[in-house]
This record gives structure tokens, C-alpha cells and sequence, in this order.
């Protein structure tokens, strides 16, 4: 008899998608017969392969079609991906996102929909395509309703601390420091989330009295360059190449620390258990701040740019002007 298969769609973004994983842990914990498949954009698709539990990861690129709406490739990638969305029939489909793109790819599948109810989603039109819709606290982290849903759907309580339950890679990348090393996530797709930087100066400069190096990762060249920009300031300070996200996830997995702001990537050091600040200049933490781990830490809030000092402090245990 064949096991009984769920799948789960949460396509994007990379926040959100890291912000499953956990449900994921807890399904293969608490009903380790199930076989788990997992919808996702493409680019997020290597980053869910590296969760034992899933049985398959299935690429869909909604967003190729933002560039290129024209473009054969895209419509042929679509293709792809609801064939294999059809490829199986599940016994649940869960559609723990919430927006009307999510559920008309769920609907694509072939089984019964769960999903949020209309007071819980995120977008209240997507609720009357789920079969049964599932009421989960806004008030929540999303960690914790991601865990929620996907416990009622199948049947228990989740309890206890998140379990990211990731394998990095086993090494840092080959051009990464061969001694300690911190990663400066200081990019993000909106500039009123950037650390200032001066602060970042600043704090290279701190790591580098200490023999400790800083690494300024970027995910777009105009990122790369703001990256060159900040590690040109100050001795022992150097930028990544273009990664790939697994060589990402190597990288901040062999880091002695990760400093970042409000992007997925900060998120993902957390899933990876590295100690983690979180330096929150226009956002709230409070629903999706770094979440789930003793060795991870949020700083800061609109109007409360966290300062070097801080950082420093919850680095090093003490500050440089103590």
C-alpha cells in the first residue's frame, strides 16, 4: 500500500519560506508515515531540498512570467510544473500561504485543500477554494501559525521550540576566511531597511581588533557593489561572490556569528542554528523577527535604530567603550 502523501505550497519568498520549515519537523515528527512534497518558486526549490522530510521539492516559476509574460520558457517552465503538480494524488494539500496565487496553485493538485479560514488568511477571497478553512491567530509569529494550521490539519498539538530541521553543507564555500569569520547581511530590496553605513564601518572595524573578519554578501550586482563599497572601509573586510543559496547557507552555517537586517537571509541564519542579530530599522519584529532559537536576537524598530554598541555587546558579551 502506498504511504499517504501531503503537500504543501508555500511558493515564495524566502522569509516565508523559511518560516515553514518548522511545521515541516513537526509533521515528520508527530506522523513520520507520510510522504511530504513541497510547492515552491524555483529559486527557493535547492533551499527546500536541503529539508530531509520533503520528498520532493516541485519548481513553480510564477515569477519568471513578471520579466518575461512572453517568453516560451516561461509558459513551458508553468507547464512543467503543473504536470508534476498532478503527477500524484494527495490525501492533503496545504495551502499554508494564503494569497489567491498560492491557492489557484494548490487547486492545480489533485486532493482535498486545507488552508486558513477567512478571519486567519492573508487574502480573505482565497479562503472560499479551500474545502476546509482552519481558524489560526494573526496575533501569532508566523512560525508558530504555520505550525498551528498544519497540526490541525493533521491531527495534534505542536509543542516546544521550533525545529528548522535544515543540513547545511558540510563546509564553508572555498573562498570563505579560514579563520573566524562574522557575515554582514546588509542588503535589502528596500532602502529604508538598511543599517547605516557608518554603523557597519563601525562594527568591522570592532570585529577586526578582535582578529575577527567580515564578510559582505550581495545578492544582485548593485548589491555586490554597495558590498565592495563597505568592505573597502576597513581592514579585514572582504565581500562574497555570487552565491547560489545552498553556498549561502554554507557560509553563514561556518560563520561565528551573522548580523543582518530585515531580509531572508537573516532568517535563514536562524534556521541554520548560527548565533544571529537581527537589526530591525523600519519594520516590527514582533510577527516576523527572528524566531525559535536561544542564540538568535531582534534589535531595534522603527524609529529605534539599533546602535554598534548594542551589537557589539550581545557579540562579544561587553562593549568598546566600557
Amino acid at each position: 500500500m502506498p504511504a499517504p502523501r501531503a503537500l504543501f505550497v508555500k511558493l515564495s519568498s524566502l522569509g516565508d519560506v523559511i518560516h515553514h520549515f518548522p511545521a515541516v519537523s513537526d509533521l515528520r515528527a508527530h506522523r513520520p508515515e507520510i510522504a511530504i512534497d513541497w510547492a515552491v518558486e524555483d529559486a527557493y526549490a535547492p533551499l527546500v531540498r536541503m529539508h530531509p522530510a520533503v520528498s520532493r521539492a516541485i519548481p513553480v516559476g510564477l515569477r519568471r512570467l513578471r520579466t518575461g509574460f512572453l517568453a516560451p520558457s516561461a509558459w513551458g517552465a508553468l507547464g512543467a510544473s503543473r504536470r508534476a503538480l498532478r503527477d500524484e494524488r494527495y490525501d492533503w494539500i496545504v495551502d499554508t500561504q494564503g494569497l489567491l496565487k498560492s491557492v489557484a496553485v494548490a487547486r492545480t493538485a489533485r486532493g482535498p485543500l486545507f488552508g486558513f479560514d477567512r478571519r486567519s488568511i492573508r487574502e480573505r477571497a482565497a479562503a472560499r477554494f479551500c474545502d476546509q478553512g482552519i481558524a489560526v491567530p494573526k496575533a501569532l509569529h508566523a512560525v508558530e501559525r504555520n505550525r498551528r494550521l498544519v497540526g490541525a490539519v493533521f491531527g495534534y498539538a505542536p509543542a516546544g521550540p521550533p525545529v528548522y530541521g535544515l543540513v547545511a553543507p558540510g563546509q564553508a564555500p572555498g573562498w570563505a576566511p579560514t579563520g573566524e569569520y562574522v557575515v554582514a547581511l546588509h542588503a535589502s530590496s528596500r532602502r529604508d531597511k538598511r543599517w547605516p553605513d557608518d554603523r557597519w564601518t563601525a562594527l568591522a572595524e570592532s570585529l577586526h581588533a578582535q582578529g575577527i573578519a567580515v564578510v559582505y554578501p550581495g545578492g544582485t550586482e548593485a548589491e555586490r557593489e554597495d558590498a565592495a563599497r563597505l568592505a573597502a572601509a576597513c581592514p579585514g573586510a572582504g565581500t562574497a561572490p555570487a552565491m547560489t543559496l545552498p553556498e549561502a547557507a554554507g557560509l553563514m552555517a561556518h560563520a561565528s556569528a551573522v548580523v543582518g537586517v530585515d531580509t531572508g537571509l537573516t532568517h535563514l541564519a536562524v534556521a541554520l542554528g548560527t548565533p544571529t542579530i537581527g537589526l530591525y530599522v523600519a519594520t516590527q519584529p514582533g510577527l516576523t523577527g527572528l524566531h525559535g532559537a536561544e542564540r538568535a536576537v531582534s534589535l531595534g524598530g522603527p524609529g529605534s535604530i539599533p546602535s554598534v554598541d548594542q551589537v557589539v555587546r550581545l557579540l562579544f558579551g561587553t562593549s568598546p567603550t566600557a
